[in-house]
This record gives C-alpha cells, sequence and structure tokens, in this order.
C-alpha cells in the first residue's frame, strides 16, 4: 500500500496550493480566491475548463467580491466564456453579482467573519448556502474540504470520490463504513506516517484526485465493451 504521504506526491495535494491560493494565509481574500474557484469546480463542467476560467478571473485580477460587483454581469460572462465556460455563462455571472452582494452587505465580504460568526459546521455550511442561490452541497463540500484542518468548523463529510480511492488503495476496507468514521481511520493513516494534522485535506484531495481517475477508468471501460456490442 503506497504511504499516504506518497500519494499526495503523486497525485497532488490541495487544488487550492494547484491555483497558487495559500489557503492558510492572513489575507482573508485567499479564502475568497478558493471560494471562488469552488464554485466554477461545483458546476458539471470539466475540471479544465473550470481551472482555465478561474485563471481569467485572475488574470483579469477579478478576484474579490467588491471586483466581481464592479465588473458587473456583462463582464462576467465575458471572463466566463474566454475561460470557455460557456455552458453556464449567464447563470453562473448572475449567482456570482448575488453571492458576493450578499457576503458584503451580511459579512463586510469577509468569509472569515462568516466562519466565525457560525456556531458550528453544520451552521457553517448553512450561511454559505445562504449566501446565494445555486450554493448548493457539493460547492459547500468543495470549498471546506480544504479547509480542513485551517478553519475550525470546516468539517465536511468526506467525498464519495475520496471514499472509493481509499478502498481501492487500501487504506479503508470494501463494504459498508459510515463517512464519519472513515474520515477518522484516515486521519489516523494520515498521522501515521507522520504528517501534520492541518495537512490532512493534501491527502483527501489526492485520494479526490485518485477517485477521479477510477471512474474516468470505469466510464471509458463501459463505452469500449458498448462499441464492442
Amino acid at each position: 500500500m503506497i504511504a499516504p504521504a506518497e500519494l499526495v506526491r503523486s497525485h497532488g495535494g490541495r487544488y487550492a496550493t494547484a491555483l497558487g491560493i495559500d489557503l492558510a494565509s492572513t489575507d482573508m481574500n485567499e479564502r475568497f480566491k478558493w471560494f471562488l474557484a469552488a464554485i466554477l469546480y461545483g458546476t458539471r463542467i470539466s475540471e479544465q475548463l473550470a481551472t482555465r476560467t478561474w485563471r481569467e478571473f485572475a488574470s483579469c485580477g477579478v478576484l474579490s467580491p467588491q471586483r466581481i460587483l464592479d465588473t458587473g454581469w456583462d463582464g462576467l460572462v465575458a471572463i466566463l466564456d474566454a475561460g470557455g465556460y460557456v455552458r453556464y455563462d449567464f447563470k453562473t455571472a448572475t449567482k456570482l453579482l448575488a453571492v458576493c452582494a450578499s457576503l458584503v452587505r451580511d459579512y463586510t465580504g469577509d468569509l472569515d467573519i462568516l466562519h466565525a460568526a457560525a456556531a458550528d459546521p453544520r451552521d457553517l455550511e448553512a450561511r454559505l448556502k445562504a449566501l446565494g442561490k445555486g450554493i448548493g452541497d457539493t460547492t459547500v463540500a468543495i470549498f471546506l474540504r480544504e479547509l480542513r484542518g485551517i478553519w475550525s468548523k470546516a468539517a465536511p463529510p468526506m467525498s464519495p470520490l475520496a471514499l472509493i480511492a481509499a478502498q481501492s488503495l487500501g487504506y479503508l476496507r470494501h463494504g459498508r463504513q459510515t463517512a464519519g468514521y472513515a474520515l477518522t481511520l484516515l486521519q489516523q493513516e494520515w498521522a501515521s506516517d507522520g504528517q501534520a494534522a492541518e495537512f490532512f485535506a493534501d491527502f483527501e484531495a489526492a485520494l479526490v484526485r485518485e477517485g477521479l481517475r477510477l471512474r474516468r477508468a470505469i466510464s471509458r471501460h463501459g463505452s469500449s465493451r458498448k462499441e464492442a456490442a
């Protein structure tokens, strides 16, 4: 069985890190940059297109709630289209404006204030969803998964992709296991490898990447069988 730290080295850790975002920074805007990325990744679009679109936002300097509001709907659609996010451009532009307006109005544009105001992990998730229509379970899970160990109330369920990968790689037994228990076992596996708890999210992200690889392989295999038939 591959060691957890080796899996991170071979597959990559946090998606935020790959985008050049420092989630542990004292700069509150680093968390917003990742929130914007999570919104883009949370739509049914390829990871490559979502990444390219986020980088387009970065190149335009539109990486804060106020900059998004100042850019306006037409400007946001232009950025989304330039990144290849054409299928969801109108809807996403509208969503971003509504979410940022709520964030500025209710939390002065600071996600750290939102986190501090939350009573517990479930309240944190509810507050994020309440920012605007279209911020659902998937977006919130993607966002909070990478803040596990950084925000004290970031405690989303394990991604099904990560669980599948963990079973395939031998970190977990096959069969029924609650996501909470699986998370505890994987955290223990990470600690046993001599790794610090605050970096567990890198292991989780590596498992998600492996889960995506497995899903693509299964999909290709299924397509090949249909063609052969």
